[in-house]
């Protein structure tokens, strides 16, 4: 996506905010993965306020990044559940911690949205391709 997608769309591109949110976890590594994405996706999308979040067990919370959406000038905060599937987390927890998160910013008008996770998406099915293509591509010598 581009910013000349959100001209279809009729929003503001600067007062968009985006959180990816994933589990969290108590590796670093793990946790270093999501700011990657991020810092990836904020390239990609040409968005300017593209935070991290974790659900639990590190931070950023989703209070936490939500709020750094508000303070760079979101209107409207967009929820990404970085998990493949449906669950608990994405039908429960991630939109009951967005709401409490946005209800502390309610008075300055600002909204929020949560997406689907990455699920059936027919562009997965390209990711699962080429990583079986990586991994045999090594296994038969043919890449590191």
């Amino acid at each position: 996506m581009s910013l000349g997608a959100f001209d279809k769309l009729d929003l503001d591109h600067k007062s968009v905010g985006v959180l990816i949110v994933d589990h969290g976890s108590r590796r670093q590594e793990s946790n270093d993965l999501l700011q990657a994405v991020v810092e990836a996706y904020r390239t990609h999308s040409g968005l300017h306020i593209v935070e991290p979040a974790h659900m639990e067990l590190a931070e950023p919370s989703i209070a936490t990044a939500f709020a750094r959406c508000v303070q760079q000038g979101a209107k409207l905060v967009v929820v990404f559940p970085y998990f493949l599937g449906p669950g608990r987390h994405w039908n429960e927890d991630i939109p009951r911690l967005a709401a409490e998160a946005a209800a502390s910013h309610s008075a300055a008008g600002v909204r929020y949205l949560v997406t689907e996770p990455l699920g059936l998406h027919p562009l997965v099915m390209h990711v699962i391709d080429d990583r079986i293509k990586q991994c045999l591509a090594r296994t038969t010598g043919k890449a590191e």
